[in-house]
C-alpha cells in the first residue's frame, strides 16, 4: 500500500478549499441578487433568493419522488429467475 498512487482530493485540506470556495461562490451569488433587478412574472419572482430557494426545494422533491417511485417500481431479489 505504500506504492499506491495519492489524488489530490486524498488530502483533507483540499476537500476543504473546495467545499468553501462553494461557499463563498453561493454567498457572491445571493449577493449579486441584491443588486441585480428583476422583472419577474409574478410577485414572489422579485424576492431575494427566490431562485436559489426555489431550486434547493425542488431537487429535495426529486430525491423524495424518487423514492416514492422506487417503492412503486421496485421488484423482488428473485424476479428474473423464473
Amino acid at each position: 500500500m505504500e506504492n499506491e498512487k495519492k489524488y489530490w482530493l486524498d488530502e483533507p485540506r483540499n476537500v476543504d478549499r473546495i467545499f468553501w470556495s462553494l461557499v463563498g461562490l453561493c454567498v457572491l451569488l445571493a449577493a449579486f441578487d441584491l443588486v441585480y433587478p428583476q422583472h419577474g412574472h409574478f410577485f414572489w419572482e422579485n424576492w431575494v433568493g427566490f431562485y436559489g430557494v426555489y431550486g434547493f426545494l425542488s431537487c429535495i422533491g426529486l430525491v423524495l419522488l424518487a423514492k416514492l417511485l422506487r417503492m412503486v417500481l421496485k421488484r423482488d431479489e428473485n424476479y428474473y429467475e423464473r
